[in-house]
């Protein structure tokens, strides 16, 4: 959020050569005193960023380095690029500013970078919504970054079920959400969607290959995510729990709350959506007393097997002990 308000900065300083104050939080919609903190945080960084006194000053940006903007290193290209409007972005009414940022900074390069910056945004896309941490190690990651960089078919070798299958892709994008990254290639005529983790062979071959003329990688991610998202199964149930459990219940990742109303005192009763019979019972024991678990029939019956077996289990380790029998 801070980095791409900078980057804005320094596209209107480029621009408009001098702006006051007043000017740039105007155009940011943030207020003067962000500015100013602002533009601590670029020299403090290293930005040639001034201020001019007088009638006519304002913020300048020296000269050598507005011309120097244009000159940027690949890699730190490639570093601005990795980002693309994220869901929060879109909620706060800022992915249109984001895009408009980017393609300010692309048109400012040189063609043969332009051409690096577009390869970049259209082979790597950073989904940073989270689904849980991920302790997986991608020691192929490097050779299936090749080639997707060069457009070269992949051979890989991967682990589906309890079979080692071989495939020949077209590497077309790489995904990483959170700490798990995904290959995105195209297989026949289907395009499909690969944990990278579950790769335990690649190598590049010779032969290259034609990218797909209409193909966007983050248009597919999110049309697959949604996908992944409606298939999974949805197990109904209507709950009440304690009014202390809300700010840790709303945070469930494994459960959709529908609807809520209050109830007797110090309850709410709501309408919740779980995964599985399973995990649904598992999220409410962990809950103890603040959950109650009104319907399903079946759901109710197995929370109060489980719970049963706890404490009979918990009764036999404790007439078992030693200090039990004195």
């Amino acid at each position: 959020m801070r980095a791409d308000r900078l980057l804005s900065i320094l596209l209107h300083l480029q621009n408009c050569g001098r702006m006051t104050t007043r000017q740039l939080a105007e155009k940011l919609e943030v207020s003067e005193r962000t500015i100013h903190r602002d533009m601590e945080a670029l020299s403090a960084s290293g930005v040639p960023v001034y201020a001019e006194r007088g009638s006519a000053g304002g913020w300048v940006l020296a000269e050598g380095y507005r011309t120097s903007l244009t000159g940027l290193k690949i890699d730190e290209l490639q570093s601005l690029m990795l980002s693309s409007p994220s869901r929060v972005l879109n909620d706060l009414g800022l992915a249109k500013g984001y895009e408009r940022a980017f393609w300010k900074l692309l048109s400012a390069l040189p063609q043969p970078v332009q051409q690096d910056a577009w390869q970049v945004r259209e082979r790597l896309h950073i989904d940073g919504a989270g689904w849980h941490e991920s302790d997986e190690t991608f020691p192929l990651l490097a050779t299936i970054q090749d080639a997707v960089w060069l457009s070269r078919k992949l051979w890989v070798r991967y682990q589906r079920e309890d079979a080692l299958v071989e495939r020949t892709l077209l590497p077309l994008g790489l995904v990483a959400k959170r700490s798990t990254w995904y290959l995105v290639a195209q297989i026949d005529a289907d395009l499909r969607t690969y944990r990278i983790s579950r790769f335990t062979e690649a190598r590049v071959l010779e032969e290259a290959f034609v990218r797909p003329e209409n193909f966007d990688l983050a248009s597919y991610w999110e049309e697959s995510t949604t996908q992944f998202k409606a298939s999974l199964p949805r197990y109904p149930a209507v709950i009440r729990f304690r009014e202390e459990a809300w700010p840790r219940l709303k945070q469930e990742r494994y459960m959709k709350i529908a609807s809520t109303h209050a109830a007797k005192s110090g309850w709410i009763e709501a309408e919740v959506e779980f995964h599985t019979l399973d995990s649904a019972c598992a999220l409410v024991l962990g809950y103890a007393s603040l959950i109650e678990v009104r319907e399903p029939a079946e759901l109710r019956a197995e929370v109060i097997s489980r719970a049963r077996s706890i404490l009979h289990l918990y009764e036999n380790a404790t007439r078992s002990t030693p200090d039990a029998a004195q």
